[in-house]
């Protein structure tokens, strides 16, 4: 399939998908959201792949949504539309890991795509923000829900209220990243990254996924009997068998995705 928004490779056992409006510093069109969903559609249903990579350039992740774009828009435009939720939404439905190899402005949209995804892996010139309220709006693809999340309410407050960009350092102390890397680095340690994932237990890697992301939507009493009840499902698969025999045997597990 040929993509005019985004290039899309594989490594390995690994997709790799590159944001690519370069003149618009990947800033985040209908068509490249369209596009987008089309490739991860595509690695979902690859069964040789078993975790994918977003990125975009050493300059910028993506700088946010188009603003020529939206510009025009009106209230009933946007609503009837739905905007800036189909498609958009397409990242937190893949039941396989996404990591985001984020280097330079991740902003507004940019941010919020970036949380999307399951980690972020930083590079060293990366830089956060969702500084909507410049040119009038908040931030509206989950903004100021997952950035509050992942850094509490005061940082998230101030950010969204003023603007102000957070550079890798802070996003790995606030815990917005896992961790930092040499941008020349990036793309390379997030494929490896996103190999190890890929190297384990499909179905065990897809409940793991599933119960951490329960964490941010239930309370944590559900939380722990839902991870619990994931954790009793493990014993019913091959894999778990596998796994805990090769341990005791000190032996490689050979998993089968079963």
């Amino acid at each position: 399939m040929a993509f005019e928004n985004i290039t899309v490779e594989t490594r390995g056992n690994v997709g790799l998908i590159a944001l690519n409006r370069p003149k618009a510093m990947n800033a985040l069109c209908a068509a490249l959201i369209t596009e987008l969903g089309q490739a991860l559609d595509a690695f979902e249903a690859d069964d040789s792949i078993g975790a994918v990579v977003l990125t975009g350039s050493d300059k910028a992740f993506a700088a946010g949504a188009d603003i020529k774009e939206m510009a025009s828009k009106g209230y009933m435009d946007v609503y009837l539309a739905n905007f800036i939720t189909d498609g958009w939404e397409r990242v937190t439905k893949c039941r396989k890991p996404i990591v985001a190899a984020v280097a330079g402005f991740a902003l507004g949209g940019g941010c919020e795509m970036a949380m999307m995804c399951d980690f972020i892996i930083a590079g060293d010139n990366a830089r956060f923000g969702q500084p909507e309220i410049t040119i009038g709006t908040i931030p509206g693809a989950g903004g100021t829900q997952r950035l509050t999340r992942a850094v509490g309410k005061s940082k998230a407050m101030e950010m969204c209220l003023t603007g102000r960009l957070m550079d890798a350092a802070e996003a790995e102390r606030a815990g917005l990243v896992s961790r930092i890397v040499p941008v020349a680095e990036l793309v390379d340690e997030a494929v490896k990254t996103a190999g190890k994932i890929a190297s384990l237990s499909r179905p065990i890697v897809m409940l793991c996924k599933e119960s951490v992301n329960a964490a941010f939507e239930t309370m944590l009493a559900q939380g722990v009997t839902f991870e619990r009840r994931l954790f009793h499902s493990t014993f019913s698969t091959l894999d778990q068998k596998e796994g805990m025999a090769a341990f005791v045997e000190k032996r490689p597990a050979a998993f089968k995705n079963c």
